[in-house]
Parts: structure tokens; C-alpha cells; sequence
């Protein structure tokens, strides 16, 4: 079967592999769509943290399922999803419900082969069913995910604003379940035609140009003076990330969802007054997946209003380096075959 191997930072390889043959408690899938999120971008850049190479990139799928790998509830033929966070079930984080944060977490993709392949061998635990939802929606279901774990790790209330700095597809995942949540968002980035994008397809009240030179005070009368109670960041950056500790109210919680490699600073005289909490969000469990899909059956996410690109596996090497570029537009790519 053909595959598409990332060799190198910066290099695509179509290689032809062994169809996999599942093994005990394995399920087996056929590969109908792959989401090119975030994590495949900076991979492909090798700034991708706990990486290594060669790799079959790949995580945001949706696919036929072929073997159930006696997963109970699941019949052979029927549209799937995945949970790809494949975790030991033993250690303290699984014993404890977090299986999202295992102490020796496989992510597909990541840290063994994802998607980017015809077929694909998962862990038969990790199936999640898809329904009625189409090929492309199920390839969104983990992105959403992601963001609907940040807005639960955060505990939005009802009423309260929620600042997502970034607006990425996580991001605007994040601003999705945030407003699904009750919040009042405010998005922030530095690319104005994804604000646009944010007021126009999402309906989000308030947007801020992080390069603004008044963005404190565009904050302070957003919020009637009070700053947000929730500030989740969805960037990666370092910049952005110290820079939103002084973008909380007191009393507020810190989210972050973006990663980055080097170490966080900020006042702790600043942080230890508002009696700030700070806390990380790392992939997500299948409550979030669960939300998201009924969040979709019920019409309150519209998951097509993401994709912007569509590309098939194919051209995949040959186009991909052009969705890192930003006047492109990209918000979602999706991959066909």
C-alpha cells in the first residue's frame, strides 16, 4: 500500500509499505480522510517537540472500519474516528481517568506512524463511532477536541469572557466550545483575515489585532474594565504566551493549549496577587470527543465552515509546503483519498 513518509524536516516521501495485519485487539482501517493540523505543520518545519524520523504524520482521520478488532459495539463497514492518544492504561495519569496524559503516550502521528497511509492498525479502544457524520466532519471531530478539553479544563461559566489567543483551528475550536460553554470570546491574532474569519463564519462578538498598540485598552473596555476571567492560549508561541499573563483579570485562569519548547517567565508578584491559576491541556479523553459529536449531530458546530483547502493524497507531497504559507489563507487543509 502507499504511504507518505516526512524523512526529514522539510521532505515528503511516497513509499510503498506492507498493508498492516491487526494483531490481538487491534482494529483495522481504511483511510478516507486525514486533517493537516498543526502538529504535521511543525513537524514537517522540525520545530515539532518530542519528535523523531522518519515519520508517517496523520492524526485528525476519518475512515471505514475494517476489522473491529473485537471493539464491542462496532460492526466492520461502518464510518469511524479515532482517539489517537494510544495510552498504557496502567500508569498513575490512567489509573486516574487521564489516559490523555499518559506517562507513556503513543500519539499516532507523533510518536508512532499515523495516517498518511491507505490503511491504518489502531488500537481497537481508540474507535469512536461515526454515524451520520460525513467523512469530513469525522476528520475534525479531534481538533475540536482539543479545543473542547481547553474549554472544560478551564471551567468556563456562563456569562464570563474568555480570551483565545490564536486563531488557528484550534483556536477558533477553543472559541467554538467556549461560546457553546456560555462564555463571551474575544479572539486575538495577528492576522487580520483569520479575525475576519472569526466575526464573519463564527459570530464572534469581539476580536483584537495582538499587534495593536492599545490592546490593553481594547481588553479593559471589552470587559467593562474587569479583564478576562479566561485566558486560554492556543499559539505555541512564547512570545504570546508570557505576554497573556497581563491580559488577566484577578482572580483568572490560564489555559495553555499551544505548546513550545522553550521555558515560561512572568512576574510572580503580578501572578501571585490576582491569585491566578495556570494550568496546561494536553490532547483530550472521549468525554470531549463525545461532546463534539453530538455538539455536531445538534448543529452547533459546522465543522465544513473550517476546511479552506482540499488536496488529494497524491499532490499531497508536492502542495504541502505551500499551507505554511500565510497568504495562503489556510485554516484547514484536508486530504482526500
Amino acid at each position: 500500500m502507499k504511504s507518505l513518509v516526512c524523512t526529514t524536516p522539510g521532505s515528503f516521501e511516497y513509499k510503498n509499505i506492507e498493508q498492516p495485519v491487526p494483531g490481538p485487539g487491534q482494529a483495522l482501517l481504511k483511510i478516507r480522510r486525514i486533517g493537516v493540523c498543526g502538529t504535521d505543520l511543525h513537524a514537517y518545519e522540525g520545530t515539532q517537540p518530542f519528535f523523531n524520523y522518519p515519520r508517517i504524520l496523520g492524526h485528525e482521520l476519518a475512515a471505514d472500519l475494517v476489522e473491529t478488532g473485537g471493539a464491542e459495539g462496532f460492526e466492520a463497514g461502518e464510518k469511524v474516528t479515532i482517539i489517537p492518544y494510544f495510552n498504557c492504561g496502567t500508569c498513575i495519569a490512567c489509573r486516574n481517568g487521564l489516559p490523555n496524559c499518559c506517562a507513556s503516550i503513543n500519539v499516532c502521528g507523533v510518536h508512532v506512524d499515523g495516517g498518511m497511509v491507505e490503511y491504518l492498525a489502531v488500537p481497537a479502544y481508540s474507535l469512536v463511532h461515526g454515524g451520520d457524520l460525513s467523512y469530513d466532519e469525522l476528520a475534525l471531530v479531534e481538533p475540536l477536541a482539543i479545543g473542547a478539553h481547553g474549554v472544560r479544563r478551564a471551567g468556563v461559566r456562563e456569562g464570563e469572557y474568555v480570551l483565545v489567543i490564536g486563531a488557528g483551528p484550534i483556536g477558533l475550536g477553543i472559541a467554538e466550545f467556549a461560546r457553546i460553554a456560555g462564555g463571551k470570546v474575544i479572539v486575538m491574532d495577528l492576522n487580520e483575515q483569520r479575525l475576519a474569519f472569526c466575526k464573519e463564519k463564527l459570530g464572534v462578538d469581539h476580536v483584537v489585532n495582538a499587534a495593536a498598540s492599545d490592546v490593553m485598552e481594547q481588553l479593559k473596555q471589552i470587559t467593562d474594565g474587569d479583564m478576562p476571567t479566561v485566558v486560554i492560549d492556543a499559539t505555541g508561541s512564547l512570545r504570546a504566551i508570557n505576554n497573556a499573563f497581563q491580559y488577566m483579570a484577578h482572580g483568572a485562569r490560564y489555559v495553555l493549549v499551544g505548546l513550545q519548547k522553550g521555558d515560561i517567565s512572568f512576574s510572580h508578584p503580578e501572578f501571585h496577587k490576582r491569585e491566578s491559576t495556570l494550568m496546561s491541556s494536553r490532547n483530550a479523553t472521549r468525554e470531549d470527543f463525545e461532546h463534539v459529536v453530538n455538539s455536531m449531530k445538534k448543529g452547533l458546530v459546522n465543522p465544513a465552515t473550517y476546511i479552506t483547502h482540499r488536496l488529494s493524497f497524491d499532490e499531497t507531497a508536492e502542495v504541502f509546503p505551500s499551507l505554511l504559507d500565510p497568504a495562503k489563507g489556510v485554516i484547514k487543509a484536508m486530504i482526500e483519498l
